[in-house]
């Protein structure tokens, strides 16, 4: 695969470089990565925006990875498992991860959707009512908390002037159903938009039910002649989804729909509610100075039911049991001040601001079987009582000394406490904390070298604390209760240069980078869906980017992302491959004999080394007509650190085509889309260092989708 992605290349970049002369205009790209709305093009950063008609034309809009599939330096993997999120990822930062997003910020209408720990939760984003979605990768994500990879930031539309109310149907492969609900208003006085859905699917493989209720509202309005407020709500419930669990590499072989080992036995299951309001003030105080104020609170909890065996929890009287609890109460505020002024004649933009988030955390544990009876909640065998607060503050300056050249730069200061108390004297009555902190510098220069060409070149450091589910186990098999409180933050130092070009009918980026990261937070091991991590040595990555748009003649448009990333270990390290699987006391002495060492330059598991995206479009607008084929390739992706096993690369193509219809106060849509055409058997996933070589997360074949959307408006 990375031979044949090497061989497109000089004929991917000639295509688009071809556009020029043609007809067809791109749009600008306005993004928010300074706080404040730019091109760009004009920034010392990789960001890129994907608009609503990429998010919603012919697309589910169930997970996030239909969108951020066309953004290079993204995975995002669907691990066609409803019960765990997907295996996301920004520049290898978060590949790592078993339960949610780490090493990447979210936000939600300026909400953010990560935690104070930094674990990030995606499945509040409503993909129905968004506008657009911004990725923001490199250095500069630093600026905004606790991360290493990037930032992925989803908005809200605004309602169009007047009225109007729409639904949406979908049916698909594996009975696979969606229907949503949306009205919009605009009056004048106050501009709304609410979204409604309901998903579900019987799965590709068995075991693998779902269902998801989702609910995503905007308000807002204006205070005063300067002054806006806007009010943002949403909810999301998934009853119980079922959980097939990964499979071996001779199962996968066998049947690749089949459960995973005990999955059936045990019903593994998750189930997740979760509500969040915040409120987001605007004030203009002048021509040069605005004050941003956003605060939010959210309720969340989770049941999920694993299927670690009755014996293995009989055996360990501490183990915390095989069905966890979480009930998470959470909330924030961030304040900003920005100033425009000049310095030296030419513009000078300031930003200072600072931030608090909360999170009070109760876990529980419960043993997974009562008597003979499997997959229900038995005794109580674990109690914790968790909190976590970040408190941060920044600095940002962006100044333009000469009419070619813009400099950016901030500093971040961050304070992540954790603190954890045990209910049951038992097992783990104990209370303890600990600290984390950082001060993260960043800066960047643009060059523009003239109206179609700007290089840049950009330096920053990194900061990923251990989330609560990284510090939730010591021990996979129970024999030390309490939280993991040895791990360490991992840091790293991110550079990074780039090619921004182009006109209004092709555009074409290029950033290369290099990042170097110490204490690396990576899987001891992995079993039953309980992780015990452990900070590794020094790891690299090397690596670049290259995007394509462009517009032709007769209504076709084309994009193109490359990734090439070699994520290595440069220091060699041990992991655990059989029980017991504690954190070594001492790393640097000898190990026990269940532990084998990780040499130098073995490539990071659930990274790929090369990857590629390529979509042609063709639009014919007096019928409303759109049809898109597009391939994906990625390459070889280890499943453990040892890179024993991986999973093979694959190419895929999809397509999809539509029309849609507009009168007065109609707007019709129909769209199908086809799936994996040439019917491909591959693994979508992986799961990291599975102590029973139970890695891999098989991708469905050929699957058919039609979608149909109706809006009436005034």
């Amino acid at each position: 695969m990375a031979l044949g992605a090497v061989a497109l290349l000089p004929w991917l970049i000639a295509a688009p470089l071809a556009a020029l002369g043609e007809t067809g205009e791109l749009s600008s790209v306005v993004v928010t990565a300074t706080r404040l709305a730019e091109e760009s093009r004009d920034l010392p950063v990789s960001i890129d925006r994907i608009d609503a008609g990429t998010i919603r034309n012919g697309q589910l809009q169930v997970n996030l990875s239909e969108s951020l599939m066309t953004v290079p330096g993204v995975s995002a993997q669907s691990r066609q498992n409803y019960a765990q999120d997907l295996q996301l990822s920004v520049r290898g930062f978060g590949a790592r991860s078993s339960f949610g997003v780490r090493g990447v910020r979210l936000y939600s209408d300026g909400i953010p959707g990560t935690m104070p720990d930094g674990q990030g939760q995606f499945s509040q984003f409503d993909l129905g009512s968004a506008s657009h979605i911004e990725v923001l990768r490199g250095p500069f994500s630093a600026l905004y908390g606790n991360s290493s990879g990037g930032v992925i930031a989803i908005f809200t539309e605004d309602a169009e002037p007047g009225y109007s109310l729409g639904g949406k149907g979908e049916y698909g492969t594996f009975n696979t159903q969606r229907y949503a609900v949306k009205t919009t208003g605009d009056g004048g006085l106050v501009n709304y938009v609410v979204d409604a859905s309901h998903f579900q699917t019987d799965g590709y493989r068995f075991h693998s039910d779902a269902e998801r209720n989702l609910f995503n509202a905007k308000a807002s309005g204006s205070l005063s002649d300067t002054s806006k407020l806007t009010l943002v709500a949403n909810a999301v419930q998934t009853p119980f989804v079922q959980d097939p669990l990964g499979l071996t590499r001779a199962q996968l072989a066998a049947d690749p729909t089949q459960a995973g080992v005990n999955a059936i036995a045990y019903n593994t299951r998750k189930s997740l509610a979760q509500e969040q309001l915040g409120a987001v003030y605007e004030n203009h105080f002048s021509a040069a100075d605005d004050f941003f104020a956003s605060v939010y609170t959210g309720h969340r909890a989770t049941t999920q039911f694993q299927a670690i065996p009755q014996a293995t929890q009989q055996a360990a009287p501490l183990y915390p049991g095989g069905v966890i609890d979480l009930d998470r109460a959470y909330w924030g505020v961030d304040l900003h001040m920005t100033d425009q002024r000049t310095l030296g004649g030419m513009p000078l933009l300031l930003v200072a601001g600072v931030n608090y988030d909360d999170l009070a955390e109760a876990r529980k544990g419960y043993l997974n079987f009562i008597g003979s009876e499997l997959g229900v909640q038995g005794a109580l065998r674990r109690d914790d009582a968790n909190h976590v607060y970040d408190f941060d503050q920044y600095l940002q300056a962006q100044w333009d000394p000469a009419a070619r050249w813009r400099v950016v730069a901030g500093v971040r200061n961050s304070l992540v406490d954790v603190t954890s108390h045990g209910h049951l004297a038992v097992f783990d009555a104990a209370s303890s904390g600990v600290r984390y902190s950082a001060v993260n510098p960043v800066a960047g220069v643009t060059f523009r070298a003239t109206d179609a060409i700007n290089f840049y070149g950009s330096y920053g450091k990194g900061f990923e604390t251990p989330t609560l589910n990284d510090l939730a186990y010591r021990s996979v098999d129970g024999s030390l209760p309490g939280l993991n409180l040895g791990l360490k933050p991992a840091r790293s130092d991110h550079y990074e240069a780039g090619i921004k070009a182009g006109n209004g009918r092709v555009r074409a980026n290029l950033a290369v980078f290099y990042i170097k990261t110490v204490d690396e937070l990576a899987v001891l091991q992995n079993s039953g869906g309980r992780t015990v991590d452990q900070n590794i040595g020094e790891t690299s990555r090397r690596g670049l980017e290259l995007e394509a748009d462009a517009t032709w003649a007769g209504g076709f448009s084309g994009r193109f992302a490359y990734t090439y990333i070699r994520a290595v270990v440069a220091q060699p390290y041990f992991t655990c491959v059989a029980a017991p699987c504690n954190p070594l006391s001492n790393p640097t002495g000898p190990p026990p004999a269940n532990y084998l060492p990780v040499a130098a330059g073995n490539f990071l598991p659930a990274v790929a080394r090369n990857s590629v995206y390529l979509g042609l479009t063709w639009s014919y607008s007096p019928l409303g007509f759109s049809t898109t084929l597009e391939t994906q390739g990625r390459g070889k992706i280890y499943a453990d650190d040892r890179n024993t096993d991986a999973a093979a690369g694959y190419w895929v193509a999809n397509w999809r085509a539509g029309f849609e219809q507009e009168s007065t106060h109609w707007r019709f849509s129909e769209f199908a889309r086809i799936d994996n055409l040439a019917n491909r058997a591959y693994v979508g996933s992986v799961i990291v260092n599975e102590a029973n070589s139970r890695f891999f997360e098989p991708a469905p074949g050929r699957t058919a989708y039609v979608m149909f959307n109706a809006a009436l408006r005034n």
